[in-house]
């Protein structure tokens, strides 16, 4: 599990906390039911209002990904898709069709057990392509969702302020309670704000980054794949992957093995010269 979304929302409220602390004001003044209703239950309702049924349960059961999705690492595809293409060379394509019934991922399975059927590389290519353009589709509806609450929040938390100040002119008869009045009159604005950039935006962030670098994956994977369909070198294969992938990505062991990758890759290259 990747905690940059629990550290930050953490220290996000925190830093408000400290905030309130600080001014000798309370932080129950903050917690009033009435317009955390209206904001929360507002904004959830114009963003179901602008969206489907469907888009929106499904942008929820994306949200717990935010908090414990763990990114994939490269190095360990790089590896993996060695070692298919390792075996691919000393048995055969066909040995693939066992690896595809113990791969974990089911698009490196399918991918495997297409290479064993013979599919040709072209249609390969456009199936994973497919694949993977179904799944940007897919993830973009649960960000955008997220998005637009945090348009909605703001707003919405202004048009409570407006009630709340409406109700307070209706009570200036009465000048000792206007001062307290006013202020809870602001609490809605606040959590207009602060649910919108505390929340909805970060969470629409998370889920766009988190799709974005599966998305990288699988086409690392895809190129992978159709290689060792091809019948690349093992080596020139890791190479290449590697050269897919930011260095940042690969870590300290990315980067060892990318040196000793280029000196492998160029033995082999030069093996490849006197065989020739």
């Amino acid at each position: 599990m990747d905690p940059a979304t629990i550290i930050g929302l953490f220290l996000a409220f925190g830093s408000v906390y400290v905030m309130v602390t600080l001014e000798g004001a309370h932080v129950e003044a903050l917690l009033l039911p009435a317009p955390m209703v209206l904001v929360f239950g507002a904004t959830l309702a114009v963003g179901l209002a602008g969206n489907t049924l469907r888009d929106v349960i499904q942008a929820f059961k994306d949200l717990p990904r935010a908090f414990v999705a763990k990114p994939a690492k490269p190095q360990d595809s790089i590896e993996l898709l060695v070692g298919y293409a390792e075996k691919a060379r000393s048995e055969g394509l066909l040995a693939l069709e066992d690896e595809a019934g113990t791969a974990k991922d089911p698009f490196v399975s399918r991918a495997l057990q297409n290479i064993a059927d013979g599919t040709d590389a072209d249609e390969l290519r456009t199936l994973m392509e497919d694949e993977i353009d179904t799944k940007m589709r897919r993830d973009r509806i649960s960000s955008k969702f997220f998005a637009s609450l945090g348009g909605y929040a703001p707003t919405i938390g202004i048009i409570g302020t407006v009630v709340s100040l409406t109700h307070v002119l209706e009570n200036l008869s009465t000048p000792d309670h206007l001062g307290p009045m006013i202020a809870t009159a602001f609490v809605a604005t606040l959590w207009g704000l602060v649910s919108a950039n505390f929340l909805w935006l970060p969470f629409s962030s998370r889920l766009k980054r988190l799709s974005d670098l599966e998305i990288e994956q699988m086409t690392l994977l895809m190129e992978g794949m159709l290689a060792v369909q091809n019948g690349t070198q093992p080596l020139l294969l890791a190479e290449r992957l590697r050269a897919m992938v930011p260095a940042n990505q690969l870590g300290k062991s990315g980067g060892k093995g990318k040196g000793k990758g280029k000196e492998q890759a160029t033995e082999g290259l030069a093996d490849l010269g006197r065989a020739a």
